[in-house]
């Protein structure tokens, strides 16, 4: 039978139709759709019941996965940089410098010297009369915290690390007896896990009799690792006994000095000065008379006393530190011991100690380094005499000294000082983190 074309033609488009829809179905509405997720099909284990050659399991079109070594090489440098990120961070965290945390207990006035002369840490609130006072400071990889004050009692320390500085004064019986109270303290705390780590700076007595804090020490069967003393014990050996320098009056509330152009520069009216106590049959009587007996005492300042005064007035404190100011050379007569705190201070002021260069009595380590042999290490730019009679023939050069050279030799002092004090404060930080942090 002849279909008419218009009817061939109308089956075509109907046909091309369902086909069209029908396959719009299967792209959009089919759940047997496969994703580039799914597209590799898990193979059989086992050949399916009914094959012919009894083992080989046909030939899937789910066997095969175009994009399959694409996602391996993906996968495998996704890997690789995770890899290298994690060893560039551990890097990082190897190279990183550490930091080590210590917390220094001040009951000793010698404290304030090691933290605002030394470390130059900052100490809040600024009172000095403060009951409780504290700062905190990063030198090299240690963290210092600092507290001193009359507030700063056994047990009501905050202690917030396991390594701590003990800053005590054995001068005489009473101070001993106090800081063998901290030190007992500080032994309970070891024993019960709460401190690891103990050092002292001590204020040794003046005839280096320090036998009292022996059986502290570490090297006794004690708990103290390390100890800096002040003056020149026979027991240092800069190993776990290191020398420390006197530093400046604090307890007479000497102040911490930053030099300016003023102090370099100015004219000073003295060629020296000597404001203190001149004991009976004492060297400090020579240099009385010396001063006397030649006029120089009016090109000098000089205020003598007979009796030690443990305290300065406001004024006293004042006219002391006009004199350094405003003279060339500072007298520095013994005492008990050669080492006293107007080294120091005339140091901070630029004004060139004239130290007599003497042994006292007592039990100080004696040899050709000594008296002053922590100074003297350093390179101290100081006049070492023998005897107060050599005084006259100094202070007559010093009168031929032009301003110039008197600039420069100020400056350089000043100099001197700054770079002591930064050398010691580097020594304690060392020997700390050597000792404490790094001993295992």
């Amino acid at each position: 039978m002849k279909i008419p074309k218009r009817k061939l033609f109308l089956l075509i488009i109907f046909a091309y139709v369902a086909f069209s829809l029908y396959a719009a179905y299967n792209v959009f509405f089919s759940t047997k759709v496969i994703s580039r997720q799914h597209r590799v099909v898990k193979k059989e284990t086992r050949a399916p019941s009914g094959g012919r050659d009894g083992g080989a399991a046909p030939f899937l079109a789910g066997d095969w996965n175009p994009w399959e070594d694409e996602q391996v090489e993906y996968n495998s440098d996704v890997i690789k940089k995770r890899d290298a990120f994690k060893q560039h961070l551990d890097r990082i965290d190897k190279n990183k410098p550490k930091s080590y945390r210590v917390q220094i207990w001040g009951k000793a006035a010698i404290g304030l010297y090691l933290w605002e002369h030394i470390l130059e840490g900052p100490l809040n609130p600024t009172d000095k009369v403060a009951q409780w006072r504290e700062g905190e400071l990063q030198t090299g990889k240690i963290v210092f915290s600092f507290y001193t004050g009359p507030a700063v009692v056994q047990g009501h320390v905050p202690l917030e690390m396991n390594s701590l500085v003990l800053v005590l004064n054995g001068r005489e019986q009473q101070k001993v007896s106090y800081s063998t109270r901290w030190l007992e303290h500080v032994h309970a705390l070891v024993q019960s896990r709460t401190v690891s780590h103990v050092a002292v700076v001590l204020l040794g007595d003046e005839h280096c009799n320090n036998d009292w804090i022996g059986p502290y020490l570490k090297r006794n069967g004690g708990f103290v690792e390390l100890l800096f003393v002040v003056y020149d014990s026979p027991w240092v050996n800069d190993k776990d006994v290191f020398q420390w320098p006197l530093g400046v009056a604090t307890y007479r509330q000497f102040p911490m000095i930053r030099p300016n152009a003023q102090l370099i520069t100015a004219n000073r009216p003295h060629l020296c000065n000597f404001l203190g106590t001149v004991y009976k049959n004492s060297s400090r009587e020579t240099l009385m008379q010396v001063l006397k007996q030649t006029g120089l005492d009016q090109e000098c300042i000089t205020t003598a006393r007979e009796k030690w005064l443990p305290q300065e007035t406001a004024d006293s404190l004042r006219h002391y530190q006009t004199a350094l100011a405003q003279s060339e050379l500072t007298l520095c007569p013994v005492g008990i011991n050669t080492e006293c705190y107007r080294v120091y201070e005339a140091c901070s002021y630029g004004s060139v100690p004239v130290v007599e260069d003497v042994q006292t009595p007592g039990t100080c380590a004696a040899g050709h380094s000594s008296p002053l042999r922590l100074l003297k290490a350093a390179g101290a730019p100081f006049i070492f005499i023998s005897d107060w009679k050599e005084l006259p023939a100094i202070l007559e050069r010093e009168r031929g000294m032009s301003q110039e050279q008197r600039v420069d030799r100020r400056r350089r002092l000043l100099e001197w000082y700054a770079g002591f004090r930064q050398q010691m404060k580097e020594r304690f930080t060392e020997v700390i983190e050597e000792n404490f942090f790094k001993s295992g």
